[in-house]
């Protein structure tokens, strides 16, 4: 159940926003193995003047956050990595150098699920 918050340059299209949310979550579900149906993903747009990033960066600047259950490994990470990235590069033509991936993988215990707090394993 990996939470996805894409943060991008405001202006882009309907079409361009879904291929992002699709070409992130089909990098997970190769990767980390979810089912197709888990997608709990959000795009939050930010005016350009509001987005500060190095000046070598594009308005094709996408960040991605992912909080992620703790458990996979190194390599399961770096196909996340990799298959997103390269998904979001072919798919709308974001240059590799302008995504950012980083993920966070809070202890089981800091998760809650309709008033429940999730339990370690």
């Amino acid at each position: 159940m990996p939470f996805v918050r894409i943060d991008i340059v405001k202006g882009k299209s309907r079409e361009y926003k879904r291929t992002l949310l699709d070409c992130v979550h089909e990098g997970l579900v190769e990767a980390f193995g979810i089912d197709d149906d888990d997608r709990y993903q959000r795009i939050c747009e930010i005016d350009g003047e509001d987005f500060e990033r190095p000046p070598e960066k594009t308005d094709g600047y996408t960040l991605i956050e992912l909080t992620i259950f703790p458990g996979r490994t190194a390599a399961q990470k770096e196909h996340a990595i990799r298959s997103i990235t390269s998904g979001i590069s072919e798919s709308l033509g974001v240059s590799p150098k302008d995504i950012a991936i980083v993920m966070h993988e809070p202890p089981l215990e800091n998760w809650g699920f309709a008033g429940r707090q999730k339990k370690g394993q």
